[in-house]
């Protein structure tokens, strides 16, 4: 009776699908805008032409007639009439010729989905007694698109954590390897360290197709002296003997110049020292844990982060440590529809910037009059979007993201919305990822899972289960720098 009794004061005071609704509102008010910035500028090949991006905005929902007019209207109109639900999106672009500023323009740079009872959606405002008159259901939760008159939700997509260091042993190839899904700016690199049988300790990276030693990268990271090296690792016998042993194979390169020149010419054999050089610090700076930083200054901080991987690849292969658990699910995350909002704007506008660079560089080689509003497509960026939202193809190969919504009932509709898939194959057994861990009570339903090949990657969140939208992790990191932790401690 008490179990029923929280159940119903819960449900009174919280919606099932708030979480997304939460989550894809935070991305209309700081991720849209933070994939802007991160952008910054569009630099065609156009002499003495650059365009800065500013602030990026989001109209009502609203549809374009065959007149050109533009209106208002809800998403019962949408679906009778198979539209798509979505909003315009506004962005402020400044030329700059020859370094003079121009006028900035607002420009109409495509449609937004527009999630049903969010904050850009006419429904959130209305009163149950409004909805019944607007031909709504007034029970209708939301945390759904309307895709060309189909009701469509995106599925929650279970995945490793971003940003942490895994230890596992790769039987077949006979080594201990940690590895992190190095995350910044929708860019993931899988960078690894890998411990083989005989003590040799080589790190490997995203856009270099062969692994590094670890004491010649840590050489070109600055740690270019024996005691510094030294010292970045705990005091155990067993890491010492790994760490001799590697030093003495790298005794050729005794400076950071050497340890680029090094690596150089490995990534670009051949070619003239200069753009070896350019090439290793390119490397170095971008793909290697970018999540820590992408600039020179950070490069300490990538070799503290290098020796912590190294040292517990060691302990597992001297069993001093334990492997990680990929099933326990504090190593788990889950995008939902904010993350994959942003996901998909960030790739849509990715293509919207070359197509507004391509359209301003034949422009100029026929001689034609540059105007923002001719140049801007766009359907650069809204045929994308509605690509992906039709479909269900997502980037990273994800297919089955944006399924159409279970209507059989109403309780089915709200389970369908709370689905979480996981991005492993179902011709493959995993039969560990498929197992029921202990780790999932309270989170997912143990029940609520389909037989057959989808047996355990399809799983469903408990009634009780919230998904937090995340957090900006920079005010963390400062309070922790200010308590005396270095970032090296951090990571």
């Amino acid at each position: 009776m008490y179990f029923a009794d929280l159940t119903k004061d819960y449900l009174q005071e919280r919606s099932l699908v708030g979480q997304f609704i939460d989550s894809y509102n935070k991305f209309v008010d700081h991720g849209l805008q933070q994939i802007v910035d991160a952008q910054g500028v569009i630099e065609p090949q156009v002499e003495n032409l650059v365009l800065k991006l500013g602030k990026i905005s989001v109209g009502q929902p609203s549809v374009t007639e065959a007149d050109g007019s533009r209106r208002v209207y809800h998403p019962l109109e949408a679906r009778l009439r198979d539209l798509n639900y979505s909003a315009p999106l506004f962005l402020e672009i400044t030329p700059y010729f020859s370094g003079s500023e121009g006028r900035t323009e607002v420009v109409f740079i495509g449609e937004l989905p527009v999630m049903v009872k969010s904050k850009l959606c006419h429904l959130s405002k209305m009163s149950p007694e409004e909805l019944v008159a607007a031909g709504e259901d007034s029970r209708d939760l939301g945390g759904y698109f309307v895709v060309n008159g189909t009701e469509k939700a995106l599925m929650s997509i279970e995945d490793l954590a971003p940003n942490r260091v895994f230890v596992s042993r790769e039987k077949e190839k006979n080594l201990v390897q940690a590895k992190v899904f190095s995350t910044r700016m929708g860019f993931r690199g899988r960078i690894t360290v890998d411990r083989t049988k005989d003590g040799k300790v080589t790190v490997t990276m995203p856009s270099f197709n062969k692994s590094v030693e670890l004491m010649l990268l840590l050489k070109a990271l600055g740690l270019d002296r024996k005691d510094r090296v030294f010292n970045s690792f705990t005091d155990l016998p067993e890491i010492r003997n790994d760490l001799s042993l590697n030093w003495e194979n790298d005794s050729d390169v005794k400076t950071r110049k050497d340890a680029m020149e090094a690596i150089g010419k490995r990534a670009a054999p051949g070619q003239p020292v200069d753009y070896q050089l350019k090439r290793a610090e390119l490397l170095i700076d971008r793909y290697l844990l970018p999540h820590i930083g992408v600039e020179e200054k950070d490069r300490q901080s990538k070799a503290y982060y290098l020796c912590r991987m190294a040292e517990r690849a060691i302990m597992v292969a001297y069993r001093k440590r334990k492997v990680e658990d990929k099933d326990h699910y504090s190593n788990k995350r889950l995008k939902i529809s904010g993350k994959l909002m942003e996901e998909l704007f960030r790739y849509a506008f990715q293509f919207f910037v070359k197509d507004v660079a391509y359209q301003l560089e034949r422009a100029n080689i026929r001689r034609r009059k540059m105007t923002l509003f001719t140049i801007v497509r766009p359907d650069a960026l809204t045929e994308r979007m509605k690509y992906s939202m039709a479909t269900g193809n997502w980037m990273g190969g994800h297919t089955g993201v944006c399924q159409p919504v279970d209507r059989y009932n109403y309780i089915s509709s709200i389970a369908f919305s709370r689905r979480v898939i996981s991005p492993l194959a179902k011709k493959h057994p995993h039969h560990k990822a498929r197992d029921l861990h202990g780790t999932h009570f309270g989170r997912l339903d143990p029940n609520e899972t389909p037989e057959g090949p989808n047996c355990g990657l399809i799983k469903s969140l408990a009634i009780f289960c919230e998904v937090s939208t995340g957090t900006d992790e920079k005010p963390v990191e400062q309070e922790l720098k200010k308590i005396g932790l270095s970032m090296h401690a951090i990571s």
